[in-house]
This record gives C-alpha cells, structure tokens and sequence, in this order.
C-alpha cells in the first residue's frame, strides 16, 4: 500500500518560534536544528507507516517554500516531492487515488487557537478561513484534498491544540500530541526520544485502520469565506474572478467542488498578499 506523508514544521518536536522555523536567513538562526528536527520526525512516521505494511511512502514538503527537509537524512527508499510553483494541491501535492492512507506531520492548529503554538492559517494574512460556515485550517484543507481522492486522513502529529482539531475533524485519527502550548511562542515540549516514538506508533496504528477511518470531504457546493487581517488585502483578493468581497475585510467564493474551493482559498491568499506590501 502507498502511504503519502504530507510535513509542515510548526507542529515539529521542540519548535515554538518562527525565528526556529521559517526560513534560511539571518531572521531565523535555528532553521537548520528545524530542519533537522522535521526530517526526524518524519523519519519516525516512515518507520511507523512500513511497520503497518506501507511499501512505498511519498512524502510532500509543505512548509513554506517547501525546501526543508534534508533529502540525504530520510530514511531509505522514501520518495520526496520538494520545491514548490507548478499544481493546485497545496499541501497535498502529488496525492491521487493510488494512495490508501494520508497522515500530517508537524501541522498545526488553525489562525486564533488559543494555547496553540504557532497558530496560523497558511500565512499571517489571514485573520480566520471558514467552509462551509465551519472554522478550517490547514488540518481541514489538507484532510479535505486527500478526500477528493477517497484517501482517508489517518494519522497525525502536532502540539495537543493541533491534535484535538483533528478529532474533532476526524473523530477516529490516531494522533501524536509532541507538545502542549502555553501561548502562541511557549510550551512544553518533549525530548526526541519520546515524541518519535509517539509518531511512530500513532502512524503505525492509523496505516493499520485506514479501512475504519472515512475521508472527510465538505457537501458541495463549497463556499470558502476568508477574512483578512488588513483590508488592502481583501481588496486585492477581490479582484480575482469569482471572488465577491462582503465587507472591508472578507471575500468569499462558492464552488461546485471542493477541489476547487481549495485552489480558491489558495488563490485569495497568494493574490490578497499583494496588498500585503501594497504601501511600499
């Protein structure tokens, strides 16, 4: 069976800042311990996914510009989609139907969790995501493209904040809690050789109920309703096709599915971040 692991690295063991994890600069002086960190993380949940039978893994870079993880590091024989441009998937890059089981490594709560480390929506232009009426991040965005191809959700490792949306998401996901926030920079973190274990175990478990656990996928039609943090934002957002502006801070798109409210709610994120730096 193909297993698709798809990595982000807030939820990572050990990170609590952006200075840690964002990207090679001058800002973030322990990227490179990030990195580090992820590729050991998603070690863990390779391991756990071929302990369950998993005879091919693919894993997606999802952080950012999408090149963190230390390709020579991973764990042999696993496949790695890295770099970031050309598809509509997202997150989830790469995911078909091939796939039987999906899990999320290092992911984390969505924009206004409290005690979630890190919390955010895809970036910091985004005030709160709504599907449906229902409040969503990247958890949901993610679990819902796995669904457009009948992939189940079945595992998942974050702080406890992180951990706890996705059952609610997902009742029946196995997760793995590698730290507990006290704020949006702090919390209380465990050691490498307990969260791997953890990881290990919640991916294994998760692999070998992919059968029990349904993909989660909104009722079309999918209305995406975004709100910005600045209203420059909006206002460059609604300038893309289909795209209606409700008040000074919020767009929103309908769409007849979820596929493609996703490419949307991308779509308005990367075009409202013009507005971004529309004063420079």
């Amino acid at each position: 069976m193909k297993v698709y692991i798809s990595a982000d690295i807030e939820g990572i063991t050990g990170v609590v800042s952006w200075s840690q994890c964002g990207r090679p600069d001058g800002d973030h002086f322990d990227f490179r311990w990030a990195r580090e960190r992820m590729t050991a993380d998603i070690n863990a949940a390779v391991r756990g996914a071929r302990a369950a039978g998993a005879t091919h893994v693919v894993v997606k870079d999802s952080h950012g510009n999408s090149k963190n993880l230390l390709v020579d590091q991973l764990e042999p024989g696993t496949s790695l989609i890295s770099g970031w441009g050309a598809g509509t998937g997202g997150m989830m890059n790469g995911i078909d139907r091939n796939y039987g089981a999906a899990v999320l490594v290092g992911y984390h709560a969505m924009a206004g969790t409290p005690a979630a480390i890190l919390e955010h929506t895809l970036t910091g232009y985004v005030h709160r995501l709504t599907l449906n009426g229902m409040p969503a991040g990247e958890i949901a965005l993610s679990a819902g493209m796995a669904a457009c191809y009948g992939v189940p959700l079945v595992a998942i490792s974050s702080d406890r904040a992180g951990c706890a949306e996705a059952k609610t998401l997902i009742p029946t996901i196995e997760t793995a809690v590698v730290k507990d926030g006290i704020g949006r920079y702090v919390g209380h973190v465990l050691h490498p050789s307990e969260t791997h274990d953890l990881i290990f175990e919640a991916v294994r478990r998760g692999v070998e109920r992919y059968l029990e656990i349904d993909p989660w996928l909104p009722e079309p039609p999918v209305t995406v309703h975004l709100e910005f943090n600045r209203s420059e934002e909006a206002e460059m957002a609604a300038r893309l096709i289909g795209v209606r502006r409700t008040d000074g801070y919020t767009c929103e798109y309908t769409a007849d599915t979820y596929a493609e409210a996703h490419q949307a709610a991308w779509a308005m994120i990367g075009y409202g971040g013009n507005g971004h730096n529309a004063d420079k």
